[in-house]
Order: C-alpha cells, then sequence, then structure tokens
C-alpha cells in the first residue's frame, strides 16, 4: 500500500465546522484516483495533508508505512523533494530559467537529476523544441507541460495534481490529462488528481467525491 488515510481530520481557526471530517482511504501502488467536490468541500485541505505542506489534527496520513502527522516540518519538506511530487493549477514555473533548468530544478534538490531523463520527459512532452526559451515565451498548455515534467523528472512514489487544467481550455486539458497519466503509469507512480471537471473525473480509473468534508 503506498497512502493510508484513516479518520483523518483538520479544522482551521474561524471556522464552524471541520474542513474534514473522519476521511479514510487507501491507495495501492500504482494506483490512480479523482477527488471531486464543490469548492470549500475540502479537496486542497487534504492534498495538502498528503504533501505535508500542513498537518491534520487527528489520524493518520501515511506513505509507505511512515505517518505524516508527527513529523517535524524538516522531514515533510524531505518528503516533497523526492517520495511526492505536487502540480498545481498555478503553474510556479521561475521566470528566470529557461525549459531546461525549470524541469530539472526539483530533481537537482532531490539529488537525482539525470540530464537524459530531462530531454526524456521534454520530448514526450512536445518540449522537445523549447528547452531554451523561457516560461513566458509558452502558451499555458506548455506551461503546464513543464510543470508536470518537473514534477516528474525526480521520479517520485505519488504525485498529487491540484486542478492541473484548470487554466486550460478543454482540448489542451483533455492532452495534459492523458500525458499525465500516461507519464505517471509508466513511472509506477500512484495519483490524486484533484478536479471540478466531471468529464475528466470520468477518465480516471476510480473517484472519490468530497462532501461538508466526508467522503460520499
Amino acid at each position: 500500500m503506498l497512502l493510508r488515510l484513516q479518520d483523518v481530520t483538520k479544522s482551521f481557526e474561524g471556522t464552524e465546522a471541520p474542513v474534514l471530517r473522519g476521511v479514510s482511504f487507501d491507495l495501492d501502488v500504482g494506483g490512480m484516483l479523482a477527488l471531486t467536490g464543490e469548492s470549500g468541500s475540502g479537496k486542497s485541505t487534504l492534498l495538502h495533508l498528503v504533501g505535508g505542506l500542513d498537518t491534520a489534527d487527528s489520524g493518520v496520513v501515511a506513505i509507505d508505512g511512515i505517518d505524516l502527522t508527527p513529523m517535524e516540518d524538516s522531514g515533510r519538506a524531505a518528503l516533497r523533494r523526492g517520495t511526492v511530487g505536487m502540480i498545481f493549477q498555478q503553474f510556479n514555473l521561475i521566470p528566470s530559467l529557461n525549459v531546461a533548468a525549470n524541469i530539472a530544478f526539483q530533481a537537482r534538490l532531490a539529488g537525482r537529476h539525470d540530464k537524459t531523463r530531462v530531454e526524456a520527459l521534454a520530448a514526450r512532452l512536445g518540449l522537445a523544441d523549447h528547452l531554451r526559451k523561457y516560461p513566458e515565451q509558452l502558451s499555458g498548455g506548455q506551461q503546464q507541460r513543464v510543470a508536470i515534467a518537473r514534477t516528474l523528472a525526480p521520479q517520485p512514489k505519488l504525485v498529487l495534481a491540484d486542478e492541473p487544467t484548470g487554466n486550460l481550455d478543454e482540448a489542451s486539458a483533455d492532452t495534459v490529462l492523458t500525458l499525465l497519466r500516461d507519464l505517471v503509469g509508466e513511472t509506477g507512480a500512484g495519483l490524486i488528481l484533484v478536479t471540478h471537471s466531471d468529464r475528466l473525473a470520468d477518465r480516471m480509473p476510480r473517484r472519490l467525491h468530497l462532501r461538508g468534508g466526508k467522503l460520499t
């Protein structure tokens, strides 16, 4: 088992009710699922707990059998460098770095930089002719592909994608999701896709729905 959540709760100061209330599910090695729900249902909060960007109030969030909840910030940061990769709706590329350097950035932090892998990812994502360009010279779809390549370069065990196609038109979104699924599948990593789109969620092999902080 790659990921296990057991009775996870999370509240924020100033909110009347917990954002997450006793959430439990498992994800096997290589498993893929879509997480859907209305705005405010707790989707991004759940992803942040799994990615170590925040900590649960109670319950277990375990990756490879290691519970993240009691971890120090340094331990969760190390997890994000190598074990968990995150893709966001905002591309978060570094404007001063060209495409090749942006793709290599996360792998360098993890001590896993491999120039051959960077070039292979760029080729698969249609970026081979853009490696010397800078983010501002790319379309939105191309920038999201760079973000995907950057996340996959260190070969994480789990990829978390928070509305990764939210800024793209429908055709570009379909293309990006296909590439993401194919590339993650080839590495054997797990994938959790947060999306508002029922159409995209239906393309994933498994789907969970959050409502009022609970899975339905």
